[in-house]
């Protein structure tokens, strides 16, 4: 119920403004806010690892390949994508050995730093992950030493253990940039 007496149209706005005010009294003031840590999640073998997104430029299906003579086994060969030359990797014949099996699950991340474009074949891309403080945990999940040297960090959801995979320490990884076989 708004009177009719007022003087101007401001004075009625105030009036407006100071009735709600005071029905807004015993609302909340501050909410609680939790941020996520985002991170791209896939699968290697049976490992669940994530990936800082800033570190991931893409996700593609893997691309067709013209394979490169006398490079290690886990070159699987250079793509022609959109222009870019694309060196195509296995991250896990990389660090274990064992190749990748190419299906209709397998994809390809995208890494570029600097000059460098290089993707990665995983076994599988799991999507956007977010994750809380709360799960983060101390323990890195059970991966060989080899994956171990590139995990910055753990989380557990649920019975899922999630290694933080650090794209930048693997192409720093003079190892890694050795591809003639």
């Amino acid at each position: 119920m708004v009177p009719v007496d007022y003087q101007t149209p401001f004075e009625l706005l105030q009036n407006i403004e100071q009735r709600s005010r005071h029905k807004a009294k015993g609302l909340p003031q501050q909410l609680e806010v939790r941020r996520p840590w985002s991170g791209m999640g896939f699968r290697v073998g049976e490992f669940h690892l994530v990936a800082s997104l800033r570190e991931v430029n893409e996700i593609m299906e893997v691309p067709e390949l013209t394979r490169v003579p006398h490079a290690k086994p886990w070159v699987k060969g250079v793509a022609n994508v959109r222009g870019v030359l694309l060196t195509v990797l296995d991250l896990r014949g990389f660090i274990d050995g064992d190749n990748a099996d190419l299906n209709r699950r397998t994809r390809v991340l995208v890494i570029r730093r600097g000059e460098m474009n290089v993707g990665l074949v995983v076994d599988q891309a799991l999507g956007l992950r977010h994750f809380f403080d709360e799960e983060q945990v101390g323990e890195l999940p059970p991966v060989s030493s080899q994956f171990g040297n590139y995990l910055l960090g753990a989380y557990r959801q649920g019975e899922t253990h999630w290694g933080v995979f650090s794209m930048r320490k693997l192409v720093r990884d003079p190892a890694f940039l050795e591809v003639a076989a």
